[in-house]
């Protein structure tokens, strides 16, 4: 062990024994805050092993980013933290894959994901996503009124929030109401593949096959071919009638298409029901957004920041470099935890207090840097008008039992959260 000189604040843990972070199991229980705190405390540097987990065999281990400076550098650096070199989920993919999934904007770096930014950028125009408001609105309220409806418990995911996201996104893309249920199989499959409720797919040997491998994506790409092609016939206003007569390559729509899908989609899902767990569980700030003492546009950063959707991300080091005062190997994996980040006492006084007023409030929940998200105003935009409709819908709410989570070291999703609404005439308790 090795005293550190720069807090005070007790060992620094080896390269072996930091609490871990990784196994996805952790995150059934919530994020692991305490472990995030020991670690930006003593070890905002920290190695993490990769045993075999849940089928999936055992990594190489990786370098855990932890405080909020830290996760902003990684996240601006591309040109010493590669997306592109070994892609930007935690586990490594087959080496036959890699080169298929590199195709994705996602696992690019400049100045090829520059180019493709820009081309899809064309299709998100501000005004093309404030035209989608109205039908959001009107979808939030028809679906709260027939949740709350009697006035009992409801499971708020499966009532209300898995269509809201589901129906908006596939507005915003053009596709055919008698296909949606298509995206939701094709992204439950991507994103809940640590999640013993969804059994993964298994070779011939035994061994899970990997949901972003070109087999398990050929029916989606099939898909979105045929979704092009008809766009390019029958355009409209929406997002893939743009994609499709754009400059972009077959293999590059399909990507896109891919990553719009799965982000898009599984974005608002995850942070809708995180912020009204987070709401419910701090009734004060709840009665505050209800009484309009605070602003939508604070409180969705603020609930954003306490319940970020996506937990982590990858990156690979191009080259030799130091980082919290480690030293960090060209090829060793780096990943960044952005729940940590969004909780840094460095950054965000009383970081664990709900603070729906918070300004300013620098979280990390759509990155950073050249791959801050591309639909963040959209996410943004859908989650505003989903708080708002709720605040009108119904007096406030409560838990009526604790949430189920996904086992998921990557999204940080909630698969079933039981509510009941209060009458909106009723007084704040």
């Amino acid at each position: 062990m090795v005293t550190s000189s720069l807090r005070g604040e007790g060992p620094v843990p080896s390269r072996t024994d930091a609490p871990d972070v990784y196994d996805p199991r952790i995150y059934a229980d919530g994020v692991p805050h305490d472990r995030f705190r020991a670690l930006r405390d003593r070890a905002p540097l920290s190695w993490q092993e990769e045993p075999e987990l849940l089928g999936w065999p055992a990594g190489p281990g990786f370098w855990a980013v932890t405080r909020h400076a830290d996760v902003v550098r990684v996240l601006k650096d591309s040109g010493t933290y590669s997306s592109h070199l070994g892609a930007t989920q935690i586990r490594d993919p087959d080496p036959a894959d890699l080169p298929f999934i590199r195709r994705m904007m996602l696992n690019q770096d400049p100045p090829e994901h520059g180019r493709l930014r820009r081309l899809v950028s064309r299709a998100f125009t501000p005004g093309r996503i404030e035209r989608f408001s109205v039908t959001a609105r009107d979808r939030a309220r028809a679906l709260l009124t027939a949740a709350f409806a009697d006035g009992g418990e409801v499971d708020l995911v499966r009532a209300v929030t898995d269509d809201y996201a589901l129906l908006n996104l596939t507005d915003l893309l053009g596709i055919p109401a008698g296909d949606r249920g298509l995206l939701h199989t094709w992204t439950e499959r991507v994103i809940a593949y640590q999640d013993p409720d969804e059994p993964p797919v298994l070779d011939a040997e035994g061994r899970p096959v990997n949901p972003r491998s070109p087999a398990m994506l050929a029916e989606m790409f099939g898909y979105a071919q045929e979704l092009a092609a008809h766009k390019r016939r029958h355009p409209a206003d929406d997002v893939m009638s743009v994609l499709a007569a754009s400059e972009l390559a077959d293999a590059e729509l399909e990507m896109f298409f891919f990553l719009l899908t799965v982000a898009g989609n599984d974005t608002v899902r995850a942070a809708a029901p995180g912020g009204i767990l987070a709401l419910a569980e701090h009734p004060q700030e709840q009665d505050r957004l209800w009484r309009g003492e605070v602003s939508l546009d604070t409180a969705v950063d603020e609930l954003l920041r306490v319940h970020p959707p996506v937990l982590s991300f990858r990156r690979t080091a191009l080259r030799d470099t130091d980082l919290a005062g480690r030293r960090i190997r060209a090829g060793d994996k780096v990943v960044v935890f952005h729940a940590s980040a969004n909780h840094d006492e460095r950054v965000f006084p009383d970081p664990h207090r709900l603070d729906l007023g918070r300004t300013p409030n620098p979280h990390v929940s759509f990155g950073d840097g050249p791959h801050v998200c591309l639909g963040a105003h959209f996410a943004r935009l859908q989650l505003r008008v989903f708080y708002d409709e709720v605040r009108a819908t119904c007096g406030g709410l409560a838990l009526a039992g604790p949430p189920r989570r996904l086992v998921s070291n990557f999204v940080n999703g909630i698969k079933s959260l039981p509510v009941t609404p209060r009458e909106p005439s009723a007084p704040p308790a």
